[in-house]
């Protein structure tokens, strides 16, 4: 039989500043689970890899190349690779990174 294993990091993971928690790595892709409190800040910073955005709560808004746009749950965004950008917590927001 197949083992399942059920994780329950994003569920877990809290709203207290700018929390990361890496839920999966492979030679190819990674997914990493973000959490950032109401008006807390993902610093500048750039991704090795192109990458995808996936948000599961709250509202953020995510600054590149001198634009900005807010996302909602359930919304998704795409953007390449050593593209400088950062983000804020319009509310309490937990949002996947997959790249």
């Amino acid at each position: 039989m197949y083992k399942i294993d059920i994780d329950n990091t994003i569920a877990q993971q809290p709203f207290d500043g700018l929390q990361i928690e890496k839920l999966a790595k492979t030679e190819s892709m990674e997914i990493l689970s973000i959490s950032l409190a109401k008006d807390a800040i993902f610093p500048k910073h750039t991704s090795p890899k192109d990458a995808h955005l996936v948000v599961l709560e709250g509202s953020i808004d995510f600054h590149i190349e001198n634009q900005s746009v807010t996302l909602l749950p359930q919304q998704h965004f795409g953007f390449s690779k050593e593209v400088e950008h950062w983000v804020k917590a319009l509310a309490d927001a937990k949002f996947l990174i997959i790249r």
